[in-house]
This record gives structure tokens, C-alpha cells and sequence, in this order.
């Protein structure tokens, strides 16, 4: 049984990468989603577009439709819901997963950058949230998804691998961090009122678009990893149920709630939370 049937979806950050899986797997069960991206057509050198992820969906039988918005500025932003609810009708699942890291020493971050990047990673999902509650309340049910990161914990000697790296992930993780609480604040809240929101992390590195560094830290420490596929299921748990207020990782929720992990398509069991692959 199609668990999403009937509900809109919208994801942002969902050209690649773990927005695309997200709204792949929710199409599969049955939403329309919205994916959202800073642009049509491709970015740089990375892989992906909106449109590919449009594609994908369609090519399986999914329904969904693209808006590009750059979540940066604030006027652009000021729609974003209502434009995503004029394709399938009010939306009532929010994943906010676009963000942006910028990687400085914490002692040499400046404001700007703190700026820049408290504003798309704290400020834009509360927004964006603000921006649904009139649909969900209309639907009387919501699910709000912030996508956040093992970064929101401090790193700890001794480093796993560089300890430059350890420190400039300091300001991307703190903004995590400040999500996180946010997340808990705004589930207390809502939670009477049959919307409900969590925070989701990658129990370790998914390799989508991270750039050489990462890979080079993947590539010597293949137990730090984990499938797409890990936190497209996660974030499936956690947008069909009533958690109220969680803050967690991929693994752990996938593992607690007994699920078994599908491939994107949501026909396939390729494994379960520990044993990827082994069933």
C-alpha cells in the first residue's frame, strides 16, 4: 500500500543528492511532490537538475513538478509554498533539506558568512514552515522534515581524519544545531494541532556531490558511509507517522522502528539498518 497517497510533498535541495532521493522515494509511495533547487538546468559542474529528478519520478510513474527559488533571497522565497501548492493542491509534507556550509576557521568566520548561512539553514525552513501552516491546519495534518547534520555535535580528539576539518565544519554545524532546537520548539507547539516536525542526520557520510576531500576520507574509512537509500527511508518514517519532536539519525530511526530499506522505487528490500544488502 502507497503509505503517501493523496499528500503533497515538497523538498528543496532536490536536483541531487539526498533531496532527490527523498522525493523519489515519497513519489514511490504515492505523494505528488514538489522539488525545489536555486535554478532549472544544471549547476556548474555538478550532477543533476531539477528536471532530471522531475524525470526520474515521472519515468516510474510518479506524479511531480519543479519551482526553482534561490532560497537565499528572502522576496524570492516570501511564495515559495504557494507557488509549489498551485501544481497538486496545499501542501502538507515540508522537507527542508537545501543548505549551505562555508568553510572557515570558527576564530576567522565572518559575520557575512555567518549570515549567509544562518539565514538559509535556520531561517528559511522555519519560514517555509510558516509558509504551509495554513494548508496543513486546512488538511488538519502536516509533517515538516529539517534536514540536519552529525556537525550539530561537537568533533572530539582524536580527530578521525583532518583536524583542520574538524574545525571548520564548527559554523555549518552550529547552525545545525541551533535547527535542531528550533525543530523541538516548533513539534511542542504543533504537535496538538496533528502537524508534526523532526529533524533528520546522516548517521555518516553520503556520498552525493560532497567533493574530493570527503570522498578521499570515504574512500580510507568505507565505515563512515551509508546508502541514499538510508536516508530516503528515514525521512519516509518520519513524514507517514506521529514522532513528535525527534532529533535523529538515519540509521538509528530506519533500526527503531523496524523498518526494512527499499531501494528508491520502493519495491525492492535491499537490506535493513545494520545489514545493507545481506537479507
Amino acid at each position: 500500500m502507497a503509505v503517501l497517497n493523496g499528500r503533497v510533498a515538497l523538498v528543496t535541495g532536490a536536483s541531487r543528492g539526498i533531496g532527490r532521493a527523498i522525493a523519489r522515494r515519497f513519489a514511490a509511495e504515492g505523494a505528488a511532490v514538489v522539488v525545489c533547487a536555486s535554478r532549472m538546468g544544471a549547476h556548474g559542474d555538478l550532477e543533476g537538475t531539477l528536471e532530471g529528478t522531475v524525470a526520474v519520478i515521472e519515468s516510474a510513474g510518479g506524479k511531480a513538478a519543479a519551482v526553482a527559488c534561490d532560497l537565499a533571497d528572502a522576496e524570492a522565497r516570501s511564495n515559495l509554498v504557494e507557488l509549489a501548492s498551485a501544481h497538486f493542491g496545499a501542501v502538507d509534507i515540508l522537507v527542508n533539506n537545501a543548505a549551505r556550509a562555508d568553510y572557515e576557521l570558527p576564530s576567522m568566520n565572518s559575520t557575512a558568512s555567518r549570515n549567509r548561512v544562518f539565514d538559509l539553514n535556520v531561517n528559511v525552513p522555519v519560514e517555509l514552515l510558516q509558509q504551509a501552516l495554513p494548508g496543513m491546519r486546512a488538511k488538519g495534518r502536516g509533517w515538516c522534515l529539517n534536514v540536519s547534520s552529525r556537525t550539530a555535535e561537537r568533533v572530539e580528539p582524536p580527530y578521525p581524519d583532518s583536524k583542520v576539518a574538524a574545525h571548520v565544519i564548527g559554523p555549518y554545524g552550529a547552525t545545525k544545531a541551533a535547527l535542531n532546537r528550533y525543530t523541538q520548539a516548533l513539534a511542542d507547539e504543533l504537535a496538538d494541532e496533528n502537524i508534526f516536525v523532526n529533524a533528520l542526520a546522516p548517521n555518516n557520510i553520503v556520498l552525493t556531490n560532497v567533493g574530493e576531500a570527503v570522498e578521499a576520507i570515504a574512500r580510507r574509512r568505507p565505515d563512515m558511509v551509508e546508502p541514499v537509500e538510508m536516508m530516503a527511508e528515514a525521512a519516509l518514517e518520519l513524514c507517514c507517522g506521529s514522532h513528535v519532536g525527534e532529533v535523529v539519525y538515519s540509521r538509528n530511526i530506519v533500526h527503531a522502528s523496524g523498518r526494512k530499506l527499499h531501494d528508491l522505487s520502493g519495491r525492492e528490500v535491499i537490506g535493513d539498518a545494520f545489514t545493507l544488502g545481506k537479507l
